[in-house]
């Protein structure tokens, strides 16, 4: 079969736009809404977020290219895809890793973010019903422990979260994914609007700017470089086979630059309006900014309990979470429904089905992390903590790096040329350039720093 002819058998996305809102979907995550910014204001500012785009343009854009460009040209799932083009390319089969990893670490990333998600959704209910009116710091403190120290109350919330990830994943690609990401995605960003809004109402809105864009380049040291080339790997959702399997939908005239230039773009835009929503409630209620993941669970919920109307947008700042969250989810489990699929021949409800009764068996691991499981360590960690590690430090930036290598050094230059559609001979040496020796050495360094080693 010639390239050309080849076609997805679970559809094709109806537009570039379309892709562009799945693929930005699957890359905004929770990280985006409190990480990014924290790391902006602690690292400098705008001098952050001027190497953190330059981080962007040198490795996450390309290495973005070169998985869509992956799925596109194998029109199959991930492990499959790199069955296809090991055979192209007349090479050993030992690169279906890149598949096996990248399906595999979707799996085990939902099952934990799932039980993340669950919390999003409780804590909607709680903040409409005004669980935080006037709350100390000491009382949501309090209530999360209560919360996440209850294995029933946790095992509800992760099933419930997972019920929806999966219901939209049985929908296919254009009757589940499509359509979800074309309400979800436009509505994500009318509530990153409008929390922006009511921060600016706050009076401190002009602080929460001097924290996030007033440069200040003696705070950028060698970690805050290895923080922005780590965040620009990561935030893209690289190396996890999610980029990989929605780029086999991709329409055949549809430009892989342009499209992976949007999403980079658009993710980093809702990371900085999270900010820019986020900070200026912070320094109003002389809150910690640098709290990590509990500014949201914890910080937030005081903020919003003590600020005029902050009922009202505590609820929407949580739904805006769990939109982040369920975008994010839908695409990490595609690669092993389509994978059963395409295996088995199983119907992809079926396949949905499976998929989502393992991976929420996999979860109450990460469910009784924190309460019946929580003296149960390895190597010091806990389940939640080890799955973590594992995925993200390891599983990740391995899959980018042998993403870079096959695609940079196995693939030959008319394959590419062919996929990616550069008429301009100096951009594409630029991008093989990048892919070949910029990319797999920062992937290599920040999996260094991942681990520990740097």
């Amino acid at each position: 079969m010639k390239i050309s002819e080849r076609q997805s058998v679970h559809g094709q996305w109806s537009s570039r736009w379309t892709f562009i809102m799945a693929a930005t979907g699957a890359a905004v995550g929770l990280g985006n809404i409190w990480k990014f910014p924290y790391l902006t204001g602690q690292n400098g500012g705008s001098a952050f977020v001027l190497v953190y785009i330059v981080c962007v343009a040198a490795l996450g854009i390309p290495l973005m290219m070169a998985e869509i460009l992956l799925g596109r040209r194998g029109r199959s799932t991930p492990i499959r895809t790199m069955q296809v083009l090991a055979e192209e390319t007349n090479t050993t089969q030992w690169w279906q890793i890149i598949g096996w990893s990248g399906t595999l670490a979707g799996m085990l990333i939902l099952s934990y973010y799932s039980v993340i998600g669950g919390w999003t959704l409780a804590y909607i209910f709680k903040s409409i019903g005004g669980t935080f009116n006037g709350a100390s710091g000491q009382f949501a403190a309090d209530t999360f422990s209560a919360f996440t120290g209850s294995g029933t109350i946790l095992f509800i919330w992760h099933t419930v979260f997972m019920v929806l990830t999966m219901g939209v994943v049985a929908g296919g690609v254009q009757g589940g994914l499509e359509k979800a990401v074309q309400f979800l995605m436009p509505t994500l960003f009318i509530l990153l609007v409008l929390m922006v809004g009511y921060s600016m109402t706050t009076g401190f809105f002009g602080k929460g700017l001097a924290f996030l864009f007033t440069p200040d380049f003696s705070k950028l040291t060698g970690a805050s470089m290895l923080s922005a080339m780590g965040q620009a790997f990561f935030s893209l959702s690289l190396g996890m086979g999610t980029i990989m399997i929605y780029g086999s939908y991709v329409p055949r005239d549809t430009s892989i630059a342009s499209t992976s230039v949007a999403i980079a773009l658009a993710d980093t835009g809702v990371a900085l309006l999270a900010g820019m929503a986020i900070f200026p409630i912070v320094f109003a209620n002389n809150l910690e900014p640098g709290s990590g993941p509990g500014l949201i669970f914890q910080t937030l919920p005081v903020a919003f309990g003590n600020m005029t109307g902050g009922q009202a947008f505590g609820s929407l700042f949580f739904i805006l979470l769990l939109i982040a969250a369920w975008t994010s989810s839908i695409s990490l489990i595609e690669p092993l429904v389509t994978w059963l699929i395409e295996t088995y021949g199983m119907t992809r409800i079926k396949a949905s089905l499976y998929s989502g009764i393992f991976t929420w068996l996999l979860g109450l691991g990460t469910v009784w992390s924190f309460n019946r499981w929580a003296e149960l360590t390895f190597l010091g960690l806990t389940f939640f903590d080890l799955l973590d590690f594992v995925t993200s430090n390891l599983m990740l930036p391995l899959g980018g790096i042998l993403i870079a290598l096959f695609v940079g050094w196995l693939m030959r230059a008319d394959s590419t040329k062919a996929e990616l559609n550069i008429h301009n001979p100096a951009i594409y040496a630029a991008w093989q350039a990048l892919v070949r020796y910029i990319a797999p050495v920062a992937v290599f360094i920040v999996l260094l720093n991942a681990i520990g080693l740097l």
